[in-house]
């Protein structure tokens, strides 16, 4: 197969670039084995059925499609046997690729690992979003702050595939738009393809962004699609996202309509064709607008209409957190969508009239629609994304919804996609685990488990550790090229990649560092040295956010030209943390920080991706984590700080009071106190610096100094067990033996028997 593999190839260089495959540069070949990539698509099935599944989501942070794709196509050792012939690889082409700027944290993550595992089940489904043209934004640091600028990625030859499907969509004021769409195609491993939708506005004007990523937001009918959550610390921010949401979901109830109307189905049997996933409460104006398009033009009458509606859509919940349940003015919606709010009002009216709880209204006393409301009313399922995040909805944040409808709400735990957390991004891991276990693991995943056979075996512990050190060497040498900071591959690498926000506590990891750099300019030096690895972008608008990669900046500058102190400890922020970034980092990873306040995490994903790469968990009993904790026992993860109840009953009696830790803890005290010391204030900005000082001390919402004593101890005590290499080994060994139950495809699986029945 190879030979002819590369025959074709060759035929294609010639065809595309008059050149044999010997010739081409890095950036040919990538677009050379793009071109290969979608021709073997073309060749593919598109997974099909009488029911199909539409995934809704504002995010899909699908990474760089390269290996995916080969890998999934099964053709990657083939092709990289071919360019390795020619002193070349795969993983060095894919430096090419710019990534997909379509996707800011694990919400993104995950609908793309789910999209993945949709295709890998040969489930009929699709995914529907935006074309965002810059994305979040590209993150750079200047003077120790986090800037934003374009992060362009589209280019005229990408994975994007233009099609003839346009759709007007009306807006408040007599505003019309038109959309076009592009598709994906999402390979499934070994199986057929599925088609991510990507909307994209016919008049999008990328000149509108001037300076960094202001632009005009007024200008409605050309800013739809250019970037993903624009900065709405202002009402025209806040409208510009409502205007994107109903952009994305009319185009999406659309087409919709157009599949069943193609197909021949009679659209009072949507509910037995169609399952919409609503991820997260961006999507939730689907609801009202399949509503609308029934009752205005297909003739149905309002109750046949919600009825049908109702048993077509399911929500997904993604946190507690009250900034992400989206309430928005009822004044903003007549504005945008002055057409949906009759229907909303209808909505909450049927509500209203049986049951008056304010807790349950769509809109409440302030005039605010809660989004999430709209969902668990009026779709047929609502879960939470882990066990102890689907048990706190239930038991209090939307307990009154629960004592409601208990027949909506179960649990769907998070997974991720094998195929790119393991095999793609760790290649050395998956040969040994090919080697030892055989390669049904790619296909059911919890075959992982047989690894524990050779929880003895020193010679594969052995290999596992040496795969480590290879990768720790590799990142060693990435981070140099693209940050200049030289770390050692000998030191322990501890490293928190995610979003930059406070429950997620990287100010506590921050404080860590303090205390670590305090200890050892005293004389008392840590056995191994220690590394330090943060990625992460605050949104523009989060100020405090921005105060914490600030510090954490500051304490690169200072630690990293300390003498003294940076043989033993070193930091390192890398700039613009991505999917790419994370490929790199995880493999490379001692330490997996999972951090955030119990109760507000509600799952997370990398606590998996790092887990599965043999990375050992320090963390909360919060989210995935209390499911890592009973896969792994209490001998393979280190588990500190308070539980969620206690978290919880700190929250309903208002008792927790940040100064009262400050004042009794020496250790405490000085680690805080440092933010503002003369030594952080030289280097750093007094405004940043003094206003993350106050913060901590006299709010500390997500309850940073309850956890800080317990945090140090806790990490100190994994730093000693490091240097037990045996009994680490064999915490390495059982963490990726136990990764199993997180695959998305089971996730899936649990989607389809239980919501979708597909």
């Amino acid at each position: 197969m190879a030979l002819a593999l590369e025959k074709d190839l060759d035929k294609l260089a010639l065809k595309l670039y008059k050149k044999s495959i010997g010739a081409l540069k890095d950036h040919e070949l990538y677009g050379l084995l793009l071109a290969f990539s979608k021709e073997l698509m073309r060749n593919k099935k598109e997974v099909g059925g009488e029911r199909k599944v539409y995934y809704i989501s504002a995010e899909f942070l699908i990474g760089k499609l390269l290996s995916n794709n080969l890998i999934n196509l099964g053709v990657y050792e083939d092709v990289e046997n071919i360019m390795n012939k020619y002193g070349k690889s795969v993983a060095l082409i894919e430096e090419e690729e710019p990534e997909p700027s379509l996707g800011n944290g694990g919400l993104g993550r995950l609908a793309a690992c789910f999209m993945d595992s949709i295709a890998t089940l040969s489930l009929n489904g699709a995914g529907i979003g935006l074309n965002y043209h810059y994305g979040l934004f590209k993150q750079v640091f200047k003077d120790h702050l986090q800037m934003a600028g374009k992060n362009e990625w589209i280019e005229k030859d990408s994975w994007l595939n233009k099609t003839d499907v346009s759709f007007e969509v009306e807006f408040g004021g007599g505003k019309k738009v038109k959309s076009v769409l592009y598709d994906i195609d999402v390979t499934g491993y070994e199986s057929g393809i599925c088609k991510l939708h990507l909307f994209d506005l016919e008049g999008v004007d990328e000149s509108l962004v001037k300076e960094g990523i202001d632009f005009d937001k007024e200008d409605i009918e050309k800013n739809l699609t250019l970037f993903l959550y624009p900065d709405d610390s202002d009402e025209a921010g806040n409208l510009l996202r409502i205007y994107q949401q109903y952009f994305m979901v009319s185009n999406a109830a659309q087409l919709i309509i157009k599949e069943m109307k193609e197909k021949g189905y009679d659209l009072y049997d949507l509910d037995k064709h169609v399952a919409i996933q609503i991820n997260d409460t961006h999507p939730t104006m689907v609801i009202p607008e399949l509503i609308r398009i029934l009752t205005w033009d297909e003739g149905f009458t309002m109750d046949d209409a919600i009825s049908t509606v109702e048993k077509t859509c399911a929500y997904t919940n993604h946190t507690i957190l009250a900034e992400a349940l989206e309430k928005w003015p009822l004044s903003y919606l007549n504005k945008v969508v002055p057409q949906l709010v009759p229907i909303i009002k209808e909505l909450n009216n049927r509500i209203a009239k049986v049951n008056k709880d304010p807790k349950i209204q769509i809109i409440d006393s302030e005039k605010r629609v809660h989004m999430a409301h709209i969902d668990i009313h009026y779709g047929y399922s609502v879960n939470g994304v882990a066990a102890i995040h689907t048990d706190i909805l239930k038991n209090t944040e939307l307990n009154a919804f629960y004592k409601l409808y208990p027949e909506k709400f179960n649990n769907k735990t998070n997974g991720v996609t094998f195929r790119r957390w393991l095999l793609s991004c760790n290649r050395p891991l998956a040969s040994l685990l090919d080697e030892t276990i055989g390669k049904g693991y790619r296909r059911d995943a919890n075959e992982l488990e047989k690894l524990l056979r050779f929880r003895d075996d020193e010679a594969v512990l052995e290999k596992i550790s040496d795969i480590k050190k290879k990768n720790k060497a590799v990142l060693v040498e990435y981070i140099k090229k693209n940050e200049g900071v030289e770390l050692n591959p000998e030191s322990v690498f501890d490293v928190q990649v995610k979003r930059l926000h406070e429950y997620k506590r990287q100010q506590m990891n921050a404080l860590y560092i303090i205390h670590k750099y305090l200890e050892i300019k005293k004389g008392k030096k840590p056995v191994r040295p220690i590394t330090c690895i943060f990625g992460a972008k605050a949104a523009p608008a989060y100020v405090i956010a921005k105060d914490i990669i600030h510090l954490i900046l500051v304490l690169q500058e200072i630690i990293n030209n300390d003498r003294d102190v940076s043989p033993y400890l070193k930091v390192v922020m890398v700039t613009n943390y991505n999917v790419s970034y994370a490929e790199k980092l995880i493999p490379a990873c001692d330490i997996s920080e999972q951090i955030s306040l119990a109760s507000k995490e509600a799952s997370g994903t990398s606590n998996m991706k790092f887990m599965l790469n043999g990375a050992v968990t320090l963390g909360t009993d919060d989210g995935a984590n209390v499911e890592i904790h009973e896969l792994v026992g209490d001998d393979n993860i280190y588990i500190f700080g308070a539980d969620s109840d206690t978290v919880i009953k700190h929250y309903e009696k208002a008792d927790y009071v940040s100064k009262d830790h400050y004042k009794k803890s020496p250790v405490i005290r000085e680690a805080v106190d440092f933010i503002v010391s003369d030594k952080a204030l030289k280097i750093g900005n007094k405004e940043n610096l003094e206003r993350l000082y106050k913060e901590l001390l006299n709010k500390d919402w997500f309850m940073t100094l309850l956890d800080l004593e317990s945090y140090i101890e806790k990490k100190d005590e994994m730093l000693k067990d490091y240097e037990d290499r045996e009994r680490w080994k064999r915490m390495m060994l059982t963490n990726i033996a136990k990764a199993g139950f997180f695959s998305s495809d089971r996730t899936i699986a649990e989607y389809n028997r239980d919501i979708w029945k597909l």
